[in-house]
């Protein structure tokens, strides 16, 4: 067992520390609010951890506002359509988390009224709602007292604790260690945890003078708390590849298309496009051209690396179904996630 006596955080300190450097985000209730009794909007924090996972705060925010403008509530959110959901959410990346979102919406208002479960238990049950998720919600909405473990939460621990493994190897009992120091104040706590980690014990820095649990902190005491978390071995990333075909008419219109429903980036907007493969596949022009290569576009995956070679030329309108026709000063309307921006642009459409 890796934490064999893990020592308690201490919350008052950190609680403390959070009342006075609470980061300003916009799905946040301040904590002098908060104490005010002003209650955090389980909608805006659903929308705010969803599109935080995988992507940062900075990302995050301009998305976050123009959702809440354009879908003040749930209600509004699960009567839009999803393909307005989608082309929204166009550059957020993890597309699938978009699709969940537009079901969980309309779960909440169809099941439930258009109110959240106010449980971790609850909320699991919801399109898209895990349990990191649902510990989120049901600690800052409701302060149920449970454990709210992100990937900075993960390097705080590992510091506090020095844990001489991968995090990924001993997540369960960094996740107990957590939950034994929950204080009343569980929301509050579960987001001062991850201000921590998120400005003052930094993956590359760790300011710990100004650390609220610094006395505790094996690895401070140490002398060197950044080689913590111990790194997992790398895996290799394989890589495919393939051809995407970019296709213009007489008037300059681009043929667009969405790709399928379910699997990578589902339901958005593509250009025609070979299999995706270890070995190049041949060339299998989807319309009588002259076609050019306009070079290669590299696009990193979780668990690959796409190289895929561009091909543009100008075809006749008719004889393609499926699909439709776009003006490069439409893109911005389109559900394109970035790779096929990338594309678009080695083609010269911006």
């Amino acid at each position: 067992m890796y934490l064999p006596d893990p020592a308690p955080i201490d919350a008052p300190s950190v609680l403390a520390w959070y009342d006075r450097h609470a980061r300003d985000l916009p799905w946040r209730i301040a904590p002098a609010d908060r104490a005010r009794g002003i209650k955090p909007d389980p909608y805006r924090v659903w929308l705010s951890e969803v599109m935080l996972q995988q992507t940062t705060v900075a990302a995050v925010k301009a998305y976050f506002l123009r959702f809440t403008s354009l879908w003040p509530t749930v209600h509004d959110l699960a009567a839009a359509p999803l393909d307005s959901v989608l082309k929204e959410w166009a550059g957020l990346g993890y597309y699938a988390r978009a699709r969940n979102l537009h079901a969980c919406a309309q779960a909440v208002v169809s099941d439930h009224g258009g109110v959240f479960p106010d449980t971790s238990a609850g909320l699991q049950t919801l399109p898209g709602i895990g349990a990191y998720t649902s510990a989120a919600i049901a600690a800052i909405c409701f302060d149920e007292p449970i454990a709210v473990l992100d990937g900075n939460l993960d390097r705080v621990l590992a510091r506090y604790y020095a844990l001489p493994v991968p995090v990924r190897e001993a997540k369960d009992a960094l996740r107990a260690a957590l939950q034994a120091s929950v204080p009343e104040r569980a929301g509050d706590f579960a987001q001062a945890m991850m201000d921590l980690g998120a400005t003052t014990c930094a993956p590359r820095a760790a300011a710990c003078m100004l650390c609220p649990i610094q006395p505790g902190c094996i690895a401070t005491k140490a002398g060197d708390p950044t080689i913590y978390p111990v790194k997992p071995e790398k895996a290799v990333r394989p890589v495919r590849k393939g051809h995407a075909y970019v296709m213009l008419d007489a008037d300059g219109d681009v043929y667009l298309q969405s790709r399928p429903e379910r699997g990578l980036l589902g339901g958005m907007t593509e250009v025609p496009g070979s299999d995706w493969a270890a070995v190049l596949p041949v060339t299998d022009y989807p319309a009588t051209g002259a076609w050019a290569h306009r070079g290669q576009v590299v696009h990193v995956f979780t668990h690959f690396r796409l190289e895929l070679e561009i091909w543009s030329a100008q075809v006749p309108a008719e004889g393609l179904h499926g699909g439709w026709w776009a003006a490069p000063r439409a893109f911005k309307g389109e559900a394109l996630p970035t790779l096929f921006r990338k594309v678009l642009s080695a083609a010269g459409l911006d």
